[in-house]
Protein backbone atom coordinates (compact mmCIF):
# COMPACT_ATOMS: atom_id res chain seq x y z
CA UNK A 1 0.00 0.00 0.00
CA UNK A 2 1.10 3.48 -1.04
CA UNK A 3 0.75 6.84 0.53
CA UNK A 4 -1.01 8.33 -2.79
CA UNK A 5 -1.43 12.38 -3.11
CA UNK A 6 -4.52 13.14 -5.24
CA UNK A 7 -5.41 16.25 -7.23
CA UNK A 8 -8.88 17.19 -5.83
CA UNK A 9 -11.28 19.54 -7.76
CA UNK A 10 -14.19 19.45 -5.87
CA UNK A 11 -15.70 17.58 -8.50
CA UNK A 12 -16.94 13.78 -8.97
CA UNK A 13 -13.90 12.72 -11.04
CA UNK A 14 -11.16 13.41 -8.73
CA UNK A 15 -13.48 13.16 -5.32
CA UNK A 16 -13.98 9.06 -6.98
CA UNK A 17 -10.16 8.74 -7.59
CA UNK A 18 -9.44 9.35 -4.18
CA UNK A 19 -12.49 7.15 -3.20
CA UNK A 20 -11.32 4.44 -4.72
CA UNK A 21 -7.45 4.33 -3.66
CA UNK A 22 -8.94 4.95 -0.19
CA UNK A 23 -10.87 1.66 -0.75
CA UNK A 24 -7.70 -0.30 -2.29
CA UNK A 25 -6.39 0.39 1.37
CA UNK A 26 -3.22 2.88 0.34
CA UNK A 27 -3.10 6.49 2.54
CA UNK A 28 -5.17 9.13 0.33
CA UNK A 29 -4.30 12.92 0.89
CA UNK A 30 -5.90 15.58 -1.58
CA UNK A 31 -4.27 18.29 -2.75
CA UNK A 32 -5.81 21.67 -4.46
CA UNK A 33 -4.04 24.46 -6.35
CA UNK A 34 -5.12 27.83 -6.11
CA UNK A 35 -4.09 29.61 -9.34
CA UNK A 36 -6.87 32.72 -9.35
CA UNK A 37 -5.62 36.18 -9.76
CA UNK A 38 -8.20 38.53 -8.10
CA UNK A 39 -6.39 41.20 -9.61
CA UNK A 40 -8.02 40.14 -12.43
CA UNK A 41 -11.36 42.53 -13.13
CA UNK A 42 -13.85 39.50 -13.23
CA UNK A 43 -17.32 39.65 -11.96
CA UNK A 44 -18.32 36.24 -10.61
CA UNK A 45 -20.07 34.49 -13.30
CA UNK A 46 -22.47 31.53 -13.88
CA UNK A 47 -19.85 29.97 -16.44
CA UNK A 48 -17.83 27.31 -15.36
CA UNK A 49 -14.17 27.12 -15.85
CA UNK A 50 -10.89 26.68 -14.03
CA UNK A 51 -9.34 29.86 -13.76
CA UNK A 52 -12.07 32.50 -12.29
CA UNK A 53 -13.45 33.70 -9.19
CA UNK A 54 -15.38 30.53 -8.75
CA UNK A 55 -12.52 29.44 -7.27
CA UNK A 56 -13.20 29.96 -3.87
CA UNK A 57 -16.22 27.40 -3.81
CA UNK A 58 -14.00 24.81 -5.57
CA UNK A 59 -11.38 25.10 -3.00
CA UNK A 60 -14.28 24.65 -0.42
CA UNK A 61 -16.09 21.73 -2.33
CA UNK A 62 -12.57 19.96 -2.31
CA UNK A 63 -12.54 20.60 1.47
CA UNK A 64 -15.69 18.93 2.12
CA UNK A 65 -15.21 16.26 -0.21
CA UNK A 66 -11.69 15.24 1.25
CA UNK A 67 -13.79 16.04 4.89
CA UNK A 68 -16.06 13.63 3.78
CA UNK A 69 -13.63 11.02 2.76
CA UNK A 70 -11.47 11.13 6.00
CA UNK A 71 -8.61 12.35 4.12
CA UNK A 72 -6.47 15.18 4.97
CA UNK A 73 -6.67 18.38 2.42
CA UNK A 74 -3.72 20.91 1.54
CA UNK A 75 -4.62 23.92 -0.84
CA UNK A 76 -1.30 24.81 -2.31
CA UNK A 77 -1.22 28.10 -3.79
CA UNK A 78 0.40 28.77 -7.31
CA UNK A 79 -0.81 31.81 -8.47
CA UNK A 80 2.66 33.03 -9.50
CA UNK A 81 3.01 29.80 -11.75
CA UNK A 82 0.32 29.61 -13.36
CA UNK A 83 0.77 33.24 -14.39
CA UNK A 84 4.10 32.89 -16.03
CA UNK A 85 3.55 28.93 -17.06
CA UNK A 86 0.08 29.43 -18.75
CA UNK A 87 -1.42 32.67 -18.87
CA UNK A 88 1.99 34.03 -20.06
CA UNK A 89 1.73 31.58 -22.64
CA UNK A 90 -2.05 32.51 -23.76
CA UNK A 91 -1.31 35.68 -24.33
CA UNK A 92 1.70 36.03 -26.31
CA UNK A 93 0.30 32.79 -28.36
CA UNK A 94 -3.08 34.78 -29.21
CA UNK A 95 -0.76 38.00 -30.13
CA UNK A 96 1.01 35.62 -32.34
CA UNK A 97 -1.61 34.91 -34.50
CA UNK A 98 -2.31 31.52 -33.58
CA UNK A 99 -4.62 29.83 -31.27
CA UNK A 100 -3.35 28.45 -27.67
CA UNK A 101 -4.40 25.24 -25.57
CA UNK A 102 -3.98 26.22 -22.15
CA UNK A 103 -5.29 23.12 -20.63
CA UNK A 104 -2.07 21.38 -22.36
CA UNK A 105 0.35 23.46 -20.56
CA UNK A 106 -1.14 23.70 -17.46
CA UNK A 107 -1.93 19.71 -16.97
CA UNK A 108 2.06 19.67 -17.95
CA UNK A 109 3.14 22.61 -15.80
CA UNK A 110 0.69 22.71 -13.28
CA UNK A 111 -1.34 20.14 -12.27
CA UNK A 112 1.41 17.35 -13.17
CA UNK A 113 4.46 19.69 -12.11
CA UNK A 114 4.09 21.95 -9.35
CA UNK A 115 1.38 20.80 -7.81
CA UNK A 116 3.05 17.84 -6.47
CA UNK A 117 6.23 19.69 -6.38
CA UNK A 118 5.58 22.48 -4.34
CA UNK A 119 3.37 20.28 -2.07
CA UNK A 120 6.67 18.03 -1.44
CA UNK A 121 8.74 20.92 -0.70
CA UNK A 122 6.14 21.88 2.06
CA UNK A 123 6.86 18.40 3.75
CA UNK A 124 4.20 17.15 2.32
CA UNK A 125 5.24 13.09 1.91
CA UNK A 126 3.68 10.51 -0.60
CA UNK A 127 4.45 7.79 -2.57
CA UNK A 128 3.05 8.78 -6.18
CA UNK A 129 0.32 11.30 -7.76
CA UNK A 130 -3.49 10.78 -8.92
CA UNK A 131 -5.76 12.63 -10.90
CA UNK A 132 -9.13 11.91 -12.39
CA UNK A 133 -8.09 11.88 -15.82
CA UNK A 134 -9.68 9.36 -17.95
CA UNK A 135 -6.66 7.79 -19.80
CA UNK A 136 -4.41 4.43 -18.95
CA UNK A 137 -0.95 4.27 -17.52
CA UNK A 138 1.41 1.13 -17.69
CA UNK A 139 5.03 0.80 -17.82
CA UNK A 140 6.65 -1.60 -21.12
CA UNK A 141 9.48 -3.86 -20.24
CA UNK A 142 10.74 -3.94 -23.91
CA UNK A 143 11.31 -0.33 -24.28
CA UNK A 144 12.08 0.48 -20.23
CA UNK A 145 9.46 3.70 -21.03
CA UNK A 146 6.16 4.16 -19.40
CA UNK A 147 3.24 4.60 -21.96
CA UNK A 148 0.05 6.73 -22.11
CA UNK A 149 -3.09 4.97 -23.77
CA UNK A 150 -6.51 6.31 -24.52
CA UNK A 151 -9.07 5.76 -21.74
CA UNK A 152 -11.39 2.54 -22.20
CA UNK A 153 -14.40 4.78 -22.47
CA UNK A 154 -13.21 6.80 -25.80
CA UNK A 155 -16.15 9.67 -25.50
CA UNK A 156 -14.32 10.14 -22.44
CA UNK A 157 -10.71 10.21 -23.33
CA UNK A 158 -8.24 12.93 -22.02
CA UNK A 159 -5.11 11.72 -23.84
CA UNK A 160 -4.78 14.72 -25.66
CA UNK A 161 -4.48 17.15 -22.84
CA UNK A 162 -2.09 15.23 -21.56
CA UNK A 163 0.51 14.78 -24.38
CA UNK A 164 3.23 16.61 -23.07
CA UNK A 165 3.77 14.69 -20.14
CA UNK A 166 7.51 13.47 -19.66
CA UNK A 167 8.62 9.89 -18.58
CA UNK A 168 9.40 11.55 -14.91
CA UNK A 169 5.85 12.39 -14.63
CA UNK A 170 4.76 9.23 -16.10
CA UNK A 171 6.71 7.03 -13.68
CA UNK A 172 4.95 8.42 -10.68
CA UNK A 173 1.27 9.21 -11.59
CA UNK A 174 -1.84 6.49 -11.34
CA UNK A 175 -5.39 7.08 -13.15
CA UNK A 176 -7.98 5.22 -11.84
CA UNK A 177 -10.48 6.00 -14.07
CA UNK A 178 -9.30 5.36 -17.09
CA UNK A 179 -10.76 1.52 -17.00
CA UNK A 180 -13.99 3.45 -15.86
CA UNK A 181 -17.00 4.79 -18.23
CA UNK A 182 -18.51 8.37 -16.65
CA UNK A 183 -21.83 6.29 -16.38
CA UNK A 184 -20.08 3.79 -14.28
CA UNK A 185 -18.41 6.94 -12.24
CA UNK A 186 -22.01 8.80 -11.71
CA UNK A 187 -23.39 5.00 -10.42
CA UNK A 188 -20.61 4.83 -7.98
CA UNK A 189 -20.78 8.34 -6.23
CA UNK A 190 -24.32 7.53 -5.94
CA UNK A 191 -24.20 4.43 -4.41
CA UNK A 192 -20.82 5.71 -2.21
CA UNK A 193 -22.86 8.61 -0.83
CA UNK A 194 -21.99 11.06 -3.58
CA UNK A 195 -25.27 11.74 -5.31
CA UNK A 196 -24.95 15.59 -4.80
CA UNK A 197 -21.44 15.50 -7.29
CA UNK A 198 -23.84 13.87 -10.17
CA UNK A 199 -25.69 17.00 -10.59
CA UNK A 200 -22.62 19.48 -10.55
CA UNK A 201 -21.92 21.51 -13.46
CA UNK A 202 -18.21 20.50 -14.28
CA UNK A 203 -15.34 22.87 -15.56
CA UNK A 204 -15.36 22.15 -19.34
CA UNK A 205 -13.51 25.82 -19.66
CA UNK A 206 -10.30 27.53 -19.43
CA UNK A 207 -11.66 31.20 -18.41
CA UNK A 208 -14.64 31.54 -16.34
CA UNK A 209 -15.87 34.81 -18.85
CA UNK A 210 -16.00 34.42 -22.79
CA UNK A 211 -14.04 37.24 -23.05
CA UNK A 212 -10.30 37.02 -22.92
CA UNK A 213 -9.65 40.54 -23.43
CA UNK A 214 -9.28 41.00 -19.54
CA UNK A 215 -6.56 38.76 -19.02
CA UNK A 216 -4.37 40.62 -21.89
CA UNK A 217 -2.24 44.02 -21.15
CA UNK A 218 -3.83 47.26 -22.38
CA UNK A 219 -3.26 47.70 -25.70
CA UNK A 220 -1.59 44.30 -26.23
CA UNK A 221 -4.04 44.19 -29.67
CA UNK A 222 -5.47 46.42 -31.72
CA UNK A 223 -8.76 46.29 -34.47
CA UNK A 224 -7.70 45.51 -37.92
CA UNK A 225 -9.10 44.36 -41.53
CA UNK A 226 -11.14 41.63 -42.34
CA UNK A 227 -10.01 40.40 -46.37
CA UNK A 228 -11.36 38.07 -48.33
CA UNK A 229 -9.48 35.16 -50.20
CA UNK A 230 -8.42 38.31 -52.76
CA UNK A 231 -7.66 40.44 -50.21
CA UNK A 232 -10.76 42.37 -50.66
CA UNK A 233 -11.54 44.45 -47.46
CA UNK A 234 -15.03 43.33 -46.70
CA UNK A 235 -15.04 44.07 -42.41
CA UNK A 236 -13.31 44.97 -39.56
CA UNK A 237 -12.17 42.68 -36.98
CA UNK A 238 -12.04 44.10 -32.84
CA UNK A 239 -8.49 42.13 -32.61
CA UNK A 240 -6.89 38.76 -33.07
CA UNK A 241 -7.52 37.21 -29.52
CA UNK A 242 -11.22 37.53 -30.85
CA UNK A 243 -10.54 34.77 -33.86
CA UNK A 244 -10.14 31.17 -34.57
CA UNK A 245 -9.11 29.33 -37.30
CA UNK A 246 -12.41 27.75 -38.65
CA UNK A 247 -14.67 30.40 -36.64
CA UNK A 248 -17.74 31.33 -38.72
CA UNK A 249 -20.08 33.45 -36.08
CA UNK A 250 -19.65 36.89 -34.80
CA UNK A 251 -17.44 38.13 -37.83
CA UNK A 252 -19.86 41.10 -38.94
CA UNK A 253 -19.37 40.18 -42.57
CA UNK A 254 -23.24 39.61 -43.10
CA UNK A 255 -23.98 39.87 -46.69
CA UNK A 256 -22.42 37.40 -48.85
CA UNK A 257 -22.63 34.82 -51.29
CA UNK A 258 -22.29 32.04 -49.04
CA UNK A 259 -21.30 31.11 -45.08
CA UNK A 260 -17.49 32.49 -44.47
CA UNK A 261 -15.26 31.40 -42.49
CA UNK A 262 -12.04 32.23 -40.85
CA UNK A 263 -9.20 30.72 -43.20
CA UNK A 264 -6.14 32.54 -41.70
CA UNK A 265 -5.19 35.17 -39.13
CA UNK A 266 -2.15 37.41 -40.27
CA UNK A 267 -0.63 38.73 -37.35
CA UNK A 268 2.09 40.57 -39.16
CA UNK A 269 -0.72 42.62 -41.16
CA UNK A 270 -3.35 42.65 -38.29
CA UNK A 271 -5.65 40.65 -40.72
CA UNK A 272 -8.02 38.52 -40.30
CA UNK A 273 -8.33 36.21 -43.83
CA UNK A 274 -11.82 34.78 -44.28
CA UNK A 275 -13.55 32.38 -47.13
CA UNK A 276 -15.65 29.85 -48.32
CA UNK A 277 -15.66 26.26 -45.77
CA UNK A 278 -14.25 24.36 -48.80
CA UNK A 279 -10.38 26.57 -48.33
CA UNK A 280 -10.90 24.90 -44.89
CA UNK A 281 -9.37 21.41 -45.78
CA UNK A 282 -5.54 20.44 -45.84
CA UNK A 283 -3.69 17.72 -46.25
CA UNK A 284 -0.41 18.45 -44.43
CA UNK A 285 0.65 20.42 -41.55
CA UNK A 286 3.93 20.94 -39.73
CA UNK A 287 4.81 20.41 -35.98
CA UNK A 288 6.65 21.72 -33.36
CA UNK A 289 8.17 21.30 -30.07
CA UNK A 290 7.41 17.62 -30.34
CA UNK A 291 7.05 15.44 -26.89
CA UNK A 292 7.46 11.76 -27.77
CA UNK A 293 6.15 9.35 -25.02
CA UNK A 294 6.14 6.28 -26.34
CA UNK A 295 10.41 6.32 -27.58
CA UNK A 296 12.57 8.68 -27.00
CA UNK A 297 12.85 8.96 -30.94
CA UNK A 298 11.45 7.37 -33.57
CA UNK A 299 12.62 5.67 -36.85
CA UNK A 300 10.98 8.02 -39.49
CA UNK A 301 8.81 8.27 -41.20
CA UNK A 302 6.52 6.30 -39.48
CA UNK A 303 2.25 5.17 -40.04
CA UNK A 304 0.02 6.58 -37.31
CA UNK A 305 -3.35 7.98 -36.51
CA UNK A 306 -3.49 11.72 -35.42
CA UNK A 307 -5.80 14.54 -33.88
CA UNK A 308 -5.53 17.68 -33.88
CA UNK A 309 -8.64 18.46 -31.87
CA UNK A 310 -10.00 17.37 -28.55
CA UNK A 311 -13.25 16.68 -30.61
CA UNK A 312 -11.27 15.12 -34.07
CA UNK A 313 -11.17 11.37 -34.89
CA UNK A 314 -8.05 10.47 -35.46
CA UNK A 315 -7.06 10.59 -39.02
CA UNK A 316 -4.70 8.13 -40.60
CA UNK A 317 -1.40 10.08 -41.69
CA UNK A 318 2.38 9.27 -42.30
CA UNK A 319 4.84 11.28 -40.18
CA UNK A 320 8.09 12.60 -41.64
CA UNK A 321 10.96 14.18 -40.10
CA UNK A 322 10.93 17.88 -41.62
CA UNK A 323 13.55 20.89 -40.58
CA UNK A 324 14.88 21.89 -37.19
CA UNK A 325 13.39 19.09 -35.06
CA UNK A 326 10.08 19.91 -36.99
CA UNK A 327 7.57 16.58 -38.41
CA UNK A 328 6.08 17.11 -41.55
CA UNK A 329 2.47 15.16 -41.66
CA UNK A 330 0.70 14.00 -44.43
CA UNK A 331 -2.60 13.13 -44.03
CA UNK A 332 -4.58 10.28 -46.05
CA UNK A 333 -7.71 12.50 -46.53
CA UNK A 334 -7.76 16.07 -46.29
CA UNK A 335 -8.58 17.88 -42.72
CA UNK A 336 -10.71 20.70 -41.63
CA UNK A 337 -9.90 23.40 -39.89
CA UNK A 338 -6.04 22.11 -39.00
CA UNK A 339 -5.28 25.58 -36.32
CA UNK A 340 -1.60 26.59 -35.68
CA UNK A 341 -1.02 27.10 -31.72
CA UNK A 342 -3.39 23.87 -31.20
CA UNK A 343 -1.75 20.53 -30.17
CA UNK A 344 -1.46 17.68 -32.49
CA UNK A 345 -1.18 14.37 -30.77
CA UNK A 346 -0.25 10.94 -32.57
CA UNK A 347 -1.73 7.70 -31.97
CA UNK A 348 -1.00 4.06 -32.63
CA UNK A 349 -4.71 2.51 -31.88
CA UNK A 350 -4.92 3.16 -28.36
CA UNK A 351 -1.23 4.08 -27.60
CA UNK A 352 0.09 7.73 -27.69
CA UNK A 353 3.07 8.17 -29.12
CA UNK A 354 3.75 11.68 -28.18
CA UNK A 355 2.48 15.22 -29.33
CA UNK A 356 3.28 18.18 -30.77
CA UNK A 357 2.23 22.22 -31.60
CA UNK A 358 0.91 23.02 -34.91
CA UNK A 359 2.93 25.66 -36.25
Amino acid sequence: MKTIAVGMSGGIDSTITAMLLKAEGHQVIGLTMAIWDDSIPLEKSTKSGCFGPGEAEDLEAAKAACAKLGIAHNVIYLKDEFKQNVLSYFCSTYNSGKTPNPCLMCNSRMKFGFLPLRAREQGIAFDLFATGHYVRSRFDETTGRYQLLRALDHSKDQSYFLSYLDQSQLSGVVFPLGEYSKAQIRELATRMGFPELVSKQESQDFFEADDYSLLFEPDSFAAGEIVDISGKVIGKHRGLIHYTIGQRKNLGIAGQSEPYYVLEIDAINNKVVVGPKPHLYHSSLVAEKVNWIAFSQPQLPIMAQAKIRLQHDPAPCEIEEGEDGTLIVKFSEPQLSITPGQAIVFYDGDLVLGGGIIR
